[in-house]
């Protein structure tokens, strides 16, 4: 069974029923939650928190009515509320050393691949530096994933970006039973899901909470995708105090086990992508890769193929052979340009600033 207290990289998905209560946060519950997050980092584990509530404090502040919202109220309201949700956060983590970041997303940042890079390095980026990414749903523009969209599955997808080894959702039930246990009471909870099968799709219902737009069902499908992505998924009791420290110390809960590590799950993303170009690598630059560093700019001996920044392209020996592929971070047109050239002249030649490295080697399978 996964643990809090093993891992390294850790994503944390707080709905808005757990969070807001007749429109106004939980400080109390909030504060414990804070105290979690500060015990974590303070044994070194990377914590990213994916959090509803915007639109539940936003409709508050401007008085909208109960019930559904229409989809330019829901907006007004994300617009709102998503201020007050990022400052609450700042000030409850402040006093314990923990610097906050805002970072919003779509489900559709991970399907494009250019976009998805991009919001993969800013999240190493704010990681490295010992940040809280505070993640939520753009809802302010988006529109089908405001009406469908739910903050389980888009943990999940922030899970796998990131190569986060645990995935906890707080729930507003301590687990993922055979059926529903407020109405069911021969329900039994499942400890341990090695393999969702088509039985445990079927035991997964639709309701949720007044505040809360996913149900079980959403919670299976985040686990098969954080699982297929190298991150093992617990379902908790999130309405107590110090949830994550009650989950490492045997609180109620559903664990799903991962289906490999998140590194091997990348490696085996790249590697099934085909190829949209191909890169042209000297002796020095195989060498390298084979160290397992990333493939620079001074390495490349050609450019062939049309492919944009984020699409896959085939890594070519200085015999032809095919040594991997990897995500390039430029276009066909600019590795052209920089090919041969030291990092730190990428600027000059671009007339701009780039990375320093064409493909990563996180974004590479060798």
């Amino acid at each position: 069974m996964a643990s809090l207290g093993q891992s390294k990289r850790v994503v944390v998905k707080i709905g808005s029923a757990l969070l807001v209560e007749d429109g106004t946060l939980r400080a109390g519950w909030l504060q414990s939650l804070a105290e979690d997050v500060a015990w974590l980092r303070g044994l070194g584990k990377d914590v990213v928190l994916v959090s509803s509530g915007s639109i539940a404090l936003g409709r508050a502040v401007l008085k909208l009515p109960d019930g559904t919202l229409a989809l330019e109220q829901s907006q007004a309201a994300a617009a709102v509320g998503q201020i007050r949700l990022a400052r609450a956060y700042e000030e409850i983590l402040a006093p314990f050393g923990i610097t906050t970041a805002q970072v919003l997303v779509t489900l559709e940042d991970s399907a494009n691949r250019r976009r998805y890079l991009n919001s993969r390095a800013t999240m190493e980026q704010l990681l490295s530096l010992g940040v809280v990414p505070i993640v939520n749903e753009n809802d302010t523009v988006a529109t089908d994933e405001i009406r469908y969209g739910d903050n389980d599955r888009l943990a999940a997808q922030i899970a796998v970006t990131i190569g986060a080894d645990v995935l906890v959702l707080l729930s507003d039930v301590d687990g993922f039973y055979s059926g529903n246990p407020k109405i069911d009471a021969d329900a039994k909870r499942f400890d341990v899901i090695e393999k969702i099968t088509p039985q445990i799709e079927a035991m997964a219902g639709d309701a949720g909470t007044g505040l809360s737009k996913g149900g079980m069902k959403t919670k299976v499908m985040a686990a098969k995708t954080a699982a297929a992505g190298g991150a093992a998924m617990a379902i908790t009791l999130g309405s107590v105090s110090n949830p994550l420290k009650s989950l490492e110390n045997g609180a109620a809960a559903t664990w799903f086990t991962a289906e490999t590590d998140p590194q091997a799950a990348r490696k085996r993303w790249i590697g099934s992508m085909k190829p949209k170009g191909d890169i042209q690598i000297d002796a020095g630059a195989v060498k390298a890769l084979v160290a397992g560093k990333s493939l620079l700019p001074a390495g490349i001996t050609g450019v062939g193929g049309a492919f944009g920044r984020g699409e896959p392209v085939a890594i070519l020996g200085p015999d032809g052979a095919n040594l991997g592929i990897g995500l390039t971070r430029y276009t066909a047109d600019e590795a052209d340009q920089i090919k041969g050239q030291r990092s730190d002249r990428i600027e000059a030649i671009l007339g701009y600033p780039g990375r320093a490295a064409l493909v990563h080697r996180d974004d590479m399978a060798i």
